[in-house]
Order: C-alpha cells, then structure tokens, then sequence
C-alpha cells in the first residue's frame, strides 16, 4: 500500500485535486499490505526460512472499486469514479501462490511456506512417485482471499497516512 506501484496516492492526488477517480475495472482486486507488514514477513522468513524458502503473507485484499469509495469517503469526496476499462495485460487478481506451489506449501498459520526443492535429479523417481492431487486447491490470489470491508479499509488507509 502507498508504494511506488500502488494505485493509493494517485487516487489521494485526484481526490485532493477534485478530478474524477479513475479505475479501470471496480470489480479487479489487489492485496493490502502495509510496509510494517512488509517487514514483518521478511523478519518472519530470516527467523523461519532456509535458504531458497519463499514466505507468502496471507494478505486481506480488497476490490479497487471498494478502495475508490473508501477513499472518496475519507476524504468526504463528491468526485466521480469513472471506468475507464481495463489496460493491456493488467491482471484483474494478483496471484501470490500457483495451484502446483500451494500442492506442496506448508501453511503456518499467517504464512505459506514453500520450502526450497532440493532433491536430486534422479528422474526415475517421478515414474513410481508423486503428491497425492486427491485434495482440490486453488490458487492463493486477491479473489479468494479475505475481502476487506470498506470500513476495514478506511481503517488500514488510516494507519499508512490516509486519514
């Protein structure tokens, strides 16, 4: 949230500058994470990890166009949100974790871990030897995850600066 990438401050000088908020599409949806929860996950990863180990957070997210209103709301905005559609390759849900990574993560309760793999390359083992697919997973993206409420959302704006 608030980073370089991060839509939040272009919405802030819209609003602040009384233009319309432009989405691209309202229903498209991105994880919220501060950087305090940044470095909680790499402090996390340093006092868990191996080397090659990858961490994911399990991250609320939220809707840009829930995040459009929270903002309007915080800063008591009449300015329109408009749509202005959907840019060339933009991704409507941020993917943090595949089907395959999740098949093989260990959950840690506010954590994935996907521990590095280090078997050899003895291919003989993948004819006789496999993961059991019986269990059905999903992707871990902005879709399926905790979906902040627009109030929840004011909130967390609230601790990064947007009050």
């Amino acid at each position: 949230m608030a980073s370089r990438g991060s839509v939040i401050p272009h919405f802030h000088d819209q609003i602040i500058n009384g233009k319309n908020i432009t989405v691209t599409d309202p229903n498209m949806t991105r994880f919220m994470m501060t950087l305090d929860h940044a470095v909680e996950l790499v402090l996390f990863a340093f006092n868990n990890g191996q080397s090659g180990d990858i961490f994911v957070q399990k991250s609320p997210a939220s809707t840009i166009g829930d995040l459009a209103i929270a903002m309007k709301e915080i800063y008591n905005s009449d300015v329109i949100i408009e749509n202005i559609g959907i840019r060339h390759a933009e991704k409507m849900h941020e993917t943090l974790l595949s089907v395959e990574e999740r098949m093989v993560s260990e959950d840690l309760g506010d954590y994935y871990k996907v521990s590095a793999d280090n078997r050899d390359l003895n291919y003989n083992k993948y004819f006789s030897e496999g993961i059991d697919s019986k269990a059905v997973l999903e992707e871990y993206n902005s879709f399926n995850t905790n979906r902040l409420s627009i109030q929840e959302l004011k909130d967390l704006l609230g601790t990064v600066g947007y009050k």
